[in-house]
């Protein structure tokens, strides 16, 4: 018997392994008789693959004068029962594939097998409709309740051993279905042997297939209410055929993990209060064409060289369309077959923490695409989006949204969330498009949106949702942290969920908010000519008014250098030196400034042109043999620089989230082009950073300072020739003088390197 034998229905099987064979019990055949016949209607919706109890109909029942078998093959030519004792029992063809007997003389069903034969070659096979149901009660209880955290655990594909036979469970939640069959490779995808049964009121089908293993291709075929079928892929698949093929795969854990050390501590310090500096990456583009384990071997060691303490993953759930980058999500269980497996994807994240670096994916439970073999109208009506269009239709990408009023829904989304984090040991998730969720006027013109019961804009399913989805990760998932792309001013996007706030919301309660405020805003400045830039002083102080209502990150992200915003680098002014010195300058600024920081890859390097997906980093700039490697080179070798200090100063991290960690010393500069503040960790330990976003060297420069320190030395300085600089360094350090300034009662005089950023810390 072969691994995917049960259950074939093809005229041409794959040619199963030997058994031992049966012989015919002469006499018992003389006694068996032909099977009761179905009711005309079970046999119309058996076959139509409309009955909901499929069980009921199919296997053997005990009837008025023995056991009846009933079993639908179709195509094959005939269909015998094997009984103990090696007992053959030839069934009677009733027509349409199926096939049955009833057997006298037998008070209680028997173990038996199945002997199919299919033009000329006869297959052994257990019969599924001998078996009970293999999800429990509690199991189904929890998915009718929405409160199901292990979700991926009950529906799916599930390798298992049942009633001492080994094959796959096959389940799916599909309340609307008038039947559902679940079909495959190994069914050459006639799915009319294979009709699933109804568990009840909670929309779940099930079918325990024996034979069936890892590495079987299926789908599933539903019975829409109007009586039409549709192709289905497994909403929880696990894994999935690689695009353009559309198909679920199943597919088992095996990977043994190997970072103990790193599970044990990543939880030890609060991350608002621990240092966090972070690679964005899309790994499919980082390096083109490398699986998840060549990734392995090279990204780590690199990103551990620029001393990142996480890597930020772009959308790596499965996605039909490459040109998405992952944020079109049609599996969400299930990590992109493109780079390799499951249990690959896992020896990436597992080498990653075995060199000490965190792991952080981009989740995408905003929005589903509409292609038909997915979730859209899953099971014939909306199901996993809402019904209403004007709350499903997503006005931007095209696509429909979550209906998170839906328990199911609600429960399908809260569980990928603990999945991604449990299963793949995953440190946190970047939430996409939340302002999306949360507004039900999110991009729609009046009259085109639904408002709430109380009559406003907010989207009160997805505020509870988020809610749930936050509380339950961070209760199932000590160490994980979560992060809100949300580009509104939402209140309290990291405020407990149960601590309300003004609006009359409790927190959302994610750990930390991208800043796509302090983003915008610096961009803007930093694009300007120098000469203009006064005018725009306040673009680069403003964060600072509302820095301490979130915990916030700074990203620059992947959506900040493509779609002709420009690559960091060329969004500056000036000549090629200027573009980077204040490239340079940028991120000394963003690094000390109060916050986490992101950087997309290639601007580690001050990559010219945008990232594209399909080409990923000018890793060439780099080379040798290229003229202007160096420039290049100088910038990679800041970018470590600046986490080298960054890790090893908590001034820079630990009181990020706290008025008390930060103070200007020169905001109002505008005429110089000045920006200069003090950093303080938890003692009250010091960094001054001084920012000069002119291209002119600024002389004995006077700075208001603690006067607590007698002087005060550099610990980085962007201008530094080693970084591509002029090489206005201060090689001593510069002693406070007792002249008040900046309010201050000490100051010190200092020279400005042109376009550059300098940190000092008491000598």
């Amino acid at each position: 018997m072969t691994a995917r034998s049960a259950g074939r229905t093809a005229r041409k099987p794959k040619t199963p392994a030997p058994r031992a064979e049966a012989t015919p019990d002469r006499a018992a055949a003389r006694q068996v008789r032909q099977a009761p016949p179905l009711d005309p209607g079970d046999r119309a919706r058996l076959l139509a693959g409309e009955h909901h109890d499929p069980h009921g109909l199919l296997g053997a029942h005990p009837v008025k004068g023995g056991i009846a078998v009933r079993v639908l093959r179709p195509w094959a030519k005939e269909v015998a029962v094997l009984l103990p004792k090696g007992r053959r029992v030839q069934l009677h063809d009733e027509g349409d594939g199926i096939f049955s007997a009833l057997v006298p003389l037998l008070r209680k069903v028997p173990a038996y097998e199945l002997r199919v034969r299919y033009d000329g070659d006869e297959l052994a096979v257990d019969d599924p409709y001998r078996f009970l149901p293999a999800l429990g009660d509690l199991d189904l209880h929890l998915i009718g309740e929405g409160r199901h955290e292990e979700l991926w655990t009950a529906l799916g594909a599930r390798v298992m051993t049942h009633q001492g036979v080994t094959g796959t469970r096959f389940t799916v939640w599909a309340p609307n279905a008038r039947g559902v069959r679940v079909t495959g490779d190994w069914t050459y995808w006639d799915g009319t042997a294979l009709p699933m049964r109804s568990l009840g009121s909670t929309g779940v089908w099930e079918l325990f297939v024996p034979g069936i293993g890892e590495g079987a291709v299926y789908k599933f075929d539903i019975t829409r209410p109007d009586g039409s079928h549709t192709l289905r892929a497994d909403p929880m698949a696990r894994r999935t055929e690689c695009p353009p093929h559309t198909a679920s795969v199943v597919t088992d854990d095996h990977h043994v993990w190997q970072d103990d050390e790193w599970m044990a501590r990543r939880g030890a310090r609060p991350h608002h209060e621990a240092p966090l500096s972070v690679y964005e990456v899309h790994l499919p583009s980082w390096r083109p064409g490398l699986t998840y384990r060549q990734l392995a071997e090279q990204l780590p060691a690199y990103v551990r060289d620029l001393g990142f303490t996480h890597v930020e993953f772009m959308a790596v759930a499965e996605h039909p369309f490459h040109g998405s980058w992952g944020y079109q999500v049609t599996g969400f269980y299930a990590p992109t077959a493109r780079l390799g497996t499951p249990d690959d994807f896992r020896f990436l994240v597992d080498a990653l923490h075995q060199a000490g670096i965190g792991v952080l994916m981009d989740w995408v439970p905003a929005h589903f695409p509409r292609d038909d073999w997915a979730l859209a109208e899953f099971d014939g009506r909306p199901l996993y989006e809402h019904e209403d269009p004007r709350r499903s239709a997503h006005p931007d990408w095209g696509t429909l949204e979550f209906d998170y009023g839906r328990k199911e829904v609600r429960n399908f989304l809260v569980a990928n969330a603990v999945y991604w984090c449990e299963r793949f040991h995953l440190d946190g998730l970047r939430v996409d498009a939340v302002a999306s969720m949360l507004y039900l006027d999110y991009s729609r013109e009046g009259g085109d949106w639904l408002p709430n019961e109380f009559g406003g804009r907010e989207n009160l399913d997805a505020v509870a949702f988020l809610q749930e989805m936050n509380a339950t990760v961070y209760k199932r998932c000590p160490g994980v942290v979560t992060f809100a792309e949300e580009s509104t001013a939402w209140d309290g996007v990291t405020r407990p969920t149960d601590q309300v706030g003004p609006g009359g919301f409790g927190g959302l309660g994610f750990g930390m908010k991208w800043n796509m405020g302090w983003m915008h805003d610096s961009l803007g400045y930093v694009e300007k000519d120098p000469v203009h830039r006064k005018y725009h002083h306040h673009e680069m102080t403003f964060s600072m008014v509302y820095a301490y209502s979130e915990n916030y990150i700074l990203p620059i992200s992947h959506d900040e250098v493509v779609h002709g915003k420009r690559s960091l680098v060329s969004k500056m002014p000036g000549d090629w030196w200027q573009r980077r010195a204040n490239h340079r300058a940028y991120l000394g600024f963003m690094w000390a400034h109060p916050g986490k920081q992101l950087l997309f890859m290639g601007q580690e390097f001050a990559q010219g042109a945008e990232w594209s997906a399909e080409h990923g980093p000018e890793w060439w700039l780099m080379d040798e043999t290229y003229h202007s490697a160096g420039d290049h080179r100088g910038v990679r070798d800041l970018v470590r620089d600046l986490n080298t200090v960054y890790t090893a100063t908590p001034s820079l991290w630990e009181r990020d989230t706290a008025p008390e960690g930060f103070q200007w010393i020169a905001g109002d500069a505008a005429e110089d082009n000045v920006f200069a503040f003090l950093r303080f960790d938890a003692v009250g330990s010091p960094l001054l950073a001084v920012c000069n976003f002119s291209p002119v060297v600024r002389h004995d420069y006077r700075l208001g300072v603690p006067d607590s320190f007698a002087a005060w030395a550099e610990v980085l300085n962007t201008d530094d020739v080693r970084y591509g600089g002029s090489g206005v360094v201060g090689t001593d350090p510069v002693k406070t003088e007792s002249v008040p300034w900046h309010g201050r009662p000490a100051s010190v005089r200092m020279t400005l390197p042109p376009l550059a950023t300098v940190w000092l810390r008491p000598a």
